[in-house]
């Protein structure tokens, strides 16, 4: 398993909860919350990508571990 950082599963968790918010949405209300979604994704992205060139692993695995970590964190009612 690849060793992540707690930023990156925050960072997960925060492009997660923003694309949460495109449920029921419409028009322009859905485009500027995708906008928002877009960002955070990017950011996550950015960081794994980072991530995986300053610690030499696998930047799908860093990906993979982030998302598993963040899922596991929701997961986690004493989270």
């Amino acid at each position: 398993m690849a060793d992540i950082s707690d930023e990156l599963v925050k960072l997960e968790h925060c492009a997660e909860e923003e694309r949460a918010k495109l449920a029921g949405l419409d028009d322009e209300e859905y485009a500027a919350q995708w906008r928002h979604w877009n960002d955070a994704t990017e950011r996550f992205q950015t960081a794994v990508t980072a991530h995986a060139e300053a610690t030499g692993q696998s930047r799908h695995e860093v990906e993979q571990a982030a998302k598993r970590a963040a899922r596991r964190a929701d997961e986690d009612p004493a989270g």
